[in-house]
């Protein structure tokens, strides 16, 4: 099902004019109704538009702070960088202020990963200097430079990409990020989860609830409730490589340290450290009568209360029903 959002936002330019990121306030996006239709009427939209990227007018925001229809003081802002963008979620990003309102919408909470289309996202977002004087054009940056170190004024390049920093927008309720550069705008964290220093989450991924996640969430994969991967665990994502399937990670799990994930688990699953599953590897199934089946890893996709684990004597991949649940330590995750 489609859904029509709209969003009011700022940010910054190259010196050509052109966009580089966009930043918008929760309370402008998705907003009251109210402030949506006075926002369609002032940029005179046209009923059955889907796809609108326009000027902020100034006389929309002295409207909104004069009748109070906003908490921020809005007065100061440089309406040229401002913009006004009404999308619908189901259709991909045409530029780079539709673009970062959806990586705000996964952010905020507001739709959770695989829900929204975001094809052709890499090639609409610029890559972009971040630096602690604001993001720049990296074409620009080398007679940015220069000028600061002219003037005796200090800049730090954080990164050279295409996404920034999740906290530098949005900062989730009830989370912990132990290095916040690991962590992309466009992830979607569930209350109650804890990043470690190790851990990364890309965009268009996360956890949908408490989970310990110190290892590394690819772009698309959905991690469960209670769930804790360990260090420098690995999900497979589906940006290249060649695999389609969304991998997802269900309530409860275990992803032991070192250990890789390449097929979708179900509720309650271990993964022991140190094994890497992909959809073909060859899987010794020991059932509860002892008898072993050799099967791909892909049949056992969304199953419940598996253990894998290979035979430090033979070497082989194997999996048996699992009698053990996954806790997580409730004071690491209170996140108050």
């Amino acid at each position: 099902m489609s859904n029509n959002i709209l969003g009011i936002g700022m940010g910054s330019k190259n010196s050509n004019g052109g966009w580089l990121e966009v930043y918008y306030p929760k309370e402008l996006i998705d907003p009251i109704d109210q402030i949506k239709l006075t926002t369609l009427e002032f940029i005179d939209f046209k009923e059955g538009e889907e796809c609108i990227t326009r000027p902020l007018p100034n006389s929309l925001v002295e409207y909104l702070i004069k009748n109070n229809l906003v908490s921020n003081d809005y007065s100061s802002l440089k309406i040229d960088d401002c913009v006004v963008v009404w999308i619908n979620d189901q259709l991909p990003p045409y530029d780079v202020p539709s673009a970062y309102l959806m990586l705000h919408l996964l952010s905020h909470r507001f739709v959770k990963p695989n829900k929204i289309n975001l094809e052709g996202i890499f090639n609409i977002l610029p890559t972009v200097a971040w630096t602690s004087d604001g993001p720049k054009d990296p074409k620009e940056l080398n007679d940015i430079l220069s000028d600061k170190k002219i003037n005796n004024e200090a800049i730090h390049i954080h990164s050279l990409d295409k996404f920034p920093c999740l906290t530098d927008y949005v900062v989730p309720e009830g989370v912990r990020i132990a290095d916040s550069h690991r962590v992309r705008l466009g992830a979607y964290l569930g209350e109650g989860t804890t990043v470690m220093h190790e851990g990364f989450i890309n965009f268009n991924a996360g956890t949908l609830g408490k989970s310990m996640v110190e290892g590394r969430i690819s772009q698309g994969v959905i991690v469960g409730e209670g769930s804790d991967l360990g260090g420098s665990s690995s999900t497979m994502g589906t940006l290249s490589g060649g695999n389609e399937t969304l991998i997802s990670v269900g309530r409860d799990c275990l992803l032991g340290a070192n250990s890789g994930l390449g097929i979708p688990l179900g509720d309650r699953c271990v993964v022991e450290a140190g094994l890497y599953i992909t959809a073909g590897t060859k899987v010794e199934m020991i059932k509860s009568n002892s008898k072993v089946e050799e099967i791909k890893a892909s049949e056992l996709s969304y199953k419940n209360d598996l253990l894998f684990i290979r035979n430090s004597l033979t070497g082989a991949v194997q999996c048996k029903p699992n009698p053990k649940t996954v806790n997580l330590n409730e004071e690491l995750h209170s996140n108050n």
